[in-house]
């Protein structure tokens, strides 16, 4: 059975007047006119058909059905107001949920999250890897990292850094019987495939090879991997040449597990962001991870210089 209600805000203007015995006060404390209390006020007693206020002169008086109609409707509004409190404290205090993409979350994010912790020990963060998109309607994320065009209509977006993609591979292929010196030195070597890319914002080796000016490679050639966290641990190991982002290689040149053999780089399009709800993107939890990670990016990009595409300089880069 549907229930019968007054309109709510009727039934605040009332309240808050009651409490006060003022029009005015209620009026300051509700943020509207001392005359749209009134006008309230007149129109409940009106629905209900039973006078709430005696009007004296300069002072207000509750009736008998007033005084019976306010203690009820005082802890119906206290009890509203104290779900609603419990309620930010469950979000607050709750663990914050992020997605990220899983090459992001296990190169780059998840190597630095040891100092967000440090910095925040009372704050949880449960990290979900996936590079689908998130549906922040269904899903309880509070907020996603992402990589694309940077434009998600409806969420607080926060652009964090773009990116390059350049060839990498082991230092040891720059040595044995067929060195890696040149792009067309990749005739001797193995080419490993990120089997998602091919667009203009992460080229392949068609487009790399292309614009390298490379002829007589085929470039489908070598085993191909679904993320690009397998194409990584691939050329690590020595297994071939790879085409990957600069946020997901910074590290492994820096520890001089991998290089950049020559270019040419290609600049991309797509940037990573930071997305959430407007009404998450404030939670304190959010702000702190907010701010947190763009003081990482900031350090992270002052000390990885843009590559050159030389060997001697990415060794020390990063």
């Amino acid at each position: 059975m549907a229930r019968r209600l007054p309109p709510l805000n009727a039934l605040r203007a009332f309240e808050a007047a009651a409490r006060h015995l003022s029009f005015t006060k209620a009026a300051q404390e509700l943020h509207v006119t001392q005359a749209a209390i009134s006008h309230q006020v007149k129109g409940l007693e009106e629905i209900l058909g039973i006078q709430l206020f005696r009007r004296l002169n300069r002072r207000l008086a509750l009736t008998e059905a007033g005084q019976a109609y306010l203690p009820p409707l005082r802890d119906a509004f206290d009890a509203i107001a104290g779900a609603t409190q419990r309620l930010h404290e469950r979000e607050e205090s709750s663990a914050l949920k992020i997605s990220v993409l899983m090459s992001f979350a296990s190169t780059w994010l998840l190597p630095r999250l040891f100092s967000f912790r440090r910095l925040h020990p009372e704050i949880d963060i449960l990290v979900t890897a996936s590079d689908a998109l998130v549906d922040f309607e269904q899903d309880e994320f509070d907020m996603a990292l992402r990589y694309g065009l940077g434009s998600y209509p409806g969420l607080k977006v926060d652009f964090l850094m773009g990116d390059e993609i350049f060839p990498v591979c082991s230092p040891k292929l720059l040595e044995g019987p067929h060195p890696l010196h040149r792009p067309a030195d990749l005739k001797h070597h193995t080419l490993l495939h990120d089997v998602v890319q091919g667009t203009p914002d992460d080229p392949d080796w068609r487009l790399w090879l292309r614009e390298a000016g490379v002829e007589g490679i085929d470039p489908t050639r070598g085993p191909g991997f679904s993320h690009g966290n397998f194409l990584l641990s691939a050329a690590v190991a020595g297994e071939g040449v790879a085409l990957l982002r600069r946020s997901l290689v910074a590290d492994d040149i820096k520890a001089r597990r991998l290089v950049c053999p020559f270019g040419p780089v290609f600049p991309t399009r797509f940037v990573y962001s930071l997305v959430a709800p407007p009404h998450k993107a404030e939670l304190p939890k959010a702000v702190a991870f907010r701010d947190w990670i763009a003081a990482e990016v900031r350090t992270f990009l002052e000390s990885t210089p843009q590559i050159s595409g030389s060997p001697a300089e990415t060794a020390g880069q990063a």
